[in-house]
């Protein structure tokens, strides 16, 4: 039987350019058993795609070693603390140490042009230049071989090229200077073991940086790894034991105690808590579980204890899922990148013929004394100042840092290809249910006629009732009489009716409960109800009509509410220029009243799934760029279809599948930050690219010379050595700027340093829960709130909030506002 087909990440070594990375790509694809080998540079690391009955992993670090490169698959390749780049971070500061050891005191010498007057200076010159070159540089020539016997090119070869140019007209003109005297007619040729030796230095100093650099920009992935413990408590025959997490399989029961970071994903059995679940929704506040609800691995555990069953484990668990999907997003090019990687491909090559023209031009068309040294100086500056590092990182280090980020504010983007899609987005349509709205039914209002019972005893029967109904809307009855504190007996007798409501027997009185029509079917005058219902159905509500004994008592009207930052999101998408569209499979009625509520003007209702695809690409045909924000199972056609597919993190798996960018985080304001990121790192892509383009126009025809006919001016291997490190280091430092970035509120997978208060008011005034559903609303709509929970009982508001962007004051006002009294 066929063993089927494997996909593993592993780390590369010895990488120092695009070129390389190819190389590298090349090597592995033209290895049998290996269908797609993808490397990512800013990484350092190769995604394949490989059958392991056709190739072993000793075959894969073979082919990359006979390329000039080191593979390791081996077991710290997995993980995202233990790599093979802190050993070749390590490796490589000792190279540089020796380098500059050495190296300095020749290229004192070298500027000095014997000031020192010291008896065999040039020799002294070559015994020190040559373990900078052998240790410091070695790398570079070996690298540089396999590239030759592997008929390609890259940086290495123009680093090798040009140290050992200057270093052989130098040990030539160290040890039979008479001889090449006079075959350029220099008495006493001049030597460059300085520039041979600065240009290592410098290079190996300007690879330190970037892996520097590149270490910083993945220690969130590190430190999001760590927060996995090593260990759990399994109960295996009735007895406690503390296993490693490798160890654990799915189904077993582990025990967490108070504290405790939880080590696996599972579902709890036995025993409540609250859990801090920050980590991955940067929700501050600690959120209830208890038996039946699920748990998710490296969150922390309150003060509760509970036991739970292992549901996912290993690669499987949501923090793996998270660290894979940031790694392939940072693995996968942007479609600029593509632009960036065909030069890449034809520059080196193109470097070097400029490098031969400059060397033949000079040695023509030069007329002074020192011809043949002025036409090697010239040579290698061009070599050394064109490669094509800048170039190389220019894509990748952005895509790394952007996502990264992205990660820490709750924002999952997958890859390069979403992040180019947000920059050019024109329109945004937004799913109702889910996603603009909250996604379960509440209780709005309730109404009871003149002569009925009190709204408490309307709720206590019509509560009593619905809790042995499955209906949906049960749920909303019973959560508002459980926060109203109202105990609920039990009913006597229940009959459902499906699809009209139920009639049940509670406290000795008979109660009818649902549509206006259940109750004209039970022969019950609901002539007092009908204005009320009109009204509330008009605003999309769905109503319940109460009789109690046969004689209307009330309505309840329920619905499933905005989300209290769905309007102010509305309103800043609309701002920044984005046609905004509601899109939902619910009536025209309910929609509209939605929309209305949250400041949309342009509604689609009544559509299926398929439908809700058709409008994306109706869309998509008038010329438009449409981005697609869903939660459910009915919207991933829609989500697939759009140029960017936006799923909310409390979505169904298949949305968050057939999405570009997942929000982990709660709250619609992660849609804003989000496309901000997106456009941030485009803008700083295309800011890098321009930077190694025309770093690279600008500066080899200034090491070839071209200058210097008008102005004298001419480039030394050194100074174009010192440039072409800057170069890198500025590009690997502008996608840095990207940590910087600030989200539209605090929290994420990775974040811990949450900038946000919250404060409870006391608010009078209120009767009912219409007056809830005020309060909410007027706190809701203000700027810099994240959330907000109104209680009829006790009457309080309390409110989340950004302190940066709303005072407490400000919210009291608006309260005041809405007609209530803040105390």
């Amino acid at each position: 039987m066929q063993e089927p087909v494997r996909q593993a990440t592993y780390p590369v070594g010895g990488m120092t350019c695009a070129s390389c990375a190819r190389h590298v790509e090349d090597a592995l694809r033209s290895t049998p058993g290996v269908d797609e080998a993808a490397v990512n540079f800013a990484t350092r690391k190769v995604s394949l795609t490989f059958r392991p009955d056709q190739v072993t992993a000793e075959g894969l670090d073979r082919a990359v070693r006979d390329a000039g490169y080191e593979l390791d698959t081996g077991e710290a390749a997995g993980r995202p603390d233990v790599s093979l780049e802190d050993a070749e971070t390590s490796e490589l500061r000792k190279r540089f140490v020796v380098a500059a050891c050495f190296g300095i005191p020749v290229i004192v010498l070298g500027m000095s042009h014997g000031a020192f007057h010291i008896p065999g200076e040039r020799f002294i010159q070559l015994a020190l230049t040559i373990p900078v070159l052998l240790f410091g540089g070695g790398a570079f020539y070996r690298r540089a071989w396999a590239a030759l016997r592997h008929r390609t090119s890259n940086m290495n070869s123009l680093v090798a090229l040009g140290t050992g140019t200057a270093f052989l007209y130098s040990l030539a003109a160290t040890l039979a200077p008479a001889r090449l005297g006079t075959a350029t007619g220099i008495e006493k040729p001049p030597i460059y073991f300085e520039a041979t030796a600065a240009i290592i230095i410098l290079v190996l100093f300007g690879n330190l940086l970037e892996a520097r650099a590149r270490r910083r920009s993945s220690e969130a992935l590190r430190k999001l790894a760590s927060l996995q413990p090593r260990s759990a408590s399994v109960i295996r025959n009735g007895e406690e034991q503390k296993v490693p997490v490798e160890q654990v399989a799915p189904g077993e029961m582990v025990r967490i105690r108070p504290g405790e970071a939880i080590p696996l994903d599972g579902e709890i059995t036995e025993g409540e808590t609250a859990v801090d679940e920050s980590m991955v929704t940067g929700e501050s506040m600690p959120v209830s579980r208890g038996v039946g609800d699920l748990v998710t691995g490296a969150t922390i555990n309150g003060n509760g204890a509970f036991v739970f069953r292992v549901t996912r484990t290993g690669e499987d668990t949501f923090l793996q899922q998270v660290i894979r999907l940031v790694e392939d997003a940072q693995s996968a090019a942007a479609p600029i990148q593509r632009l960036a990687d065909r030069v890449s491909a034809v520059f080196v090559p193109a470097v070097l013929l400029a490098a031969i023209a400059t060397f033949l031009g000079w040695l023509l068309l030069y007329d002074g004394d020192n011809r043949l040294a002025f036409a090697v100086t010239n040579a290698v500056s061009v070599l050394i100042i064109a490669c094509p590092c800048a170039m190389g990182l220019a894509t990748p280090t952005a895509i790394l840092v952007g996502t990264t980020r992205g990660a820490e504010c709750g924002i999952l983007i997958k890859g390069g290809e979403p992040l180019e899609a947000a920059g050019r987005i024109d329109t945004i349509v937004l799913d109702k249910t889910g996603t603009l709205t909250v996604g379960r039914p509440e209780l709005i209002e309730l109404f009871v006629p003149p002569g009925g019972p009190g709204p408490d005893r309307l709720l206590e029967l019509a509560g009593s009732a619905e809790a042995l109904s499955e209906h949906p809307l049960a749920g909303a009855v019973l959560a508002a009489a459980r926060d109203r504190g109202i105990d609920l007996p039990a009913a006597e007798a229940f009959e459902a009716r499906p699809g009209f409501g139920l009639v049940a027997q509670v406290d000795g009185h008979r109660i009818v409960a649902g549509s206006g029509r259940l109750l004209q079917e039970e022969q019950i005058d609901t002539t007092v109800l009908e204005p009320e219902a009109r009204r509330l159905e008009a605003m999309g509500r769905t109503v319940i009509q109460v009789a109690v004994d046969r004689t209307a008592a009330g309505l309840l009207a329920v619905a499933d509410p905005p989300r209290t930052e769905a309007a102010e999101t509305v309103r800043r998408l609309r701002e920044s220029g984005l046609r905004v569209v509601m899109l939902t499979g619910d009536n025209l009625e309910t929609a509209r009243a939605v929309a209305g509520s949250v400041g949309i003007e342009e509604v689609v209702a009544q559509v299926l799934p398929h439908e809700k695809h058709e409008t994306i690409r109706k869309l998509q045909e008038e010329g438009r760029k449409v981005a697609m924000v869903g939660d459910g199972i009915n919207d991933a056609p829609a989500l697939a279809q759009a140029d960017l597919g936006i799923a909310v993190g409390t979505g169904t798996d298949v949305a968050q599948a057939a999405s570009d960018i997942t929000l982990v985080r709660p709250g619609l304001t992660a849609i804003l930050t989000a496309l901000r990121l997106s456009r941030q790192t485009l803008r700083v892509i295309r800011q890098n690219l321009a930077w190694a383009f025309g770093y690279n126009m600008l500066g080899i025809p200034i090491a070839a010379g071209l200058l210097y006919p008008a102005t004298g001016w001419l480039l030394s291997p050194v100074i174009a050595s010192a440039a072409m490190a800057a170069s890198s280091v500025s590009v690997v430092g502008n996608s840095l700027r990207l940590r910087r970035f600030r989200g539209d509120e605090p929290g994420g997978i990775m974040d811990s340093g949450k900038v946000e208060q919250e404060t409870v008011i006391k608010v009078g005034g209120m009767t009912c829960m219409n007056c809830v559903g005020h309060v909410e609303r007027a706190i809701g709509k203000l700027s810099g709130i994240l959330d907000v929970t109104v209680a009829l009982d006790p009457g309080t508001a309390r409110v989340r909030y950004d302190p940066e962007r709303i005072a407490p004051r400000a919210i009291r006002s608006a309260i005041e506002d809405a007609g209530y009294q803040p105390e």
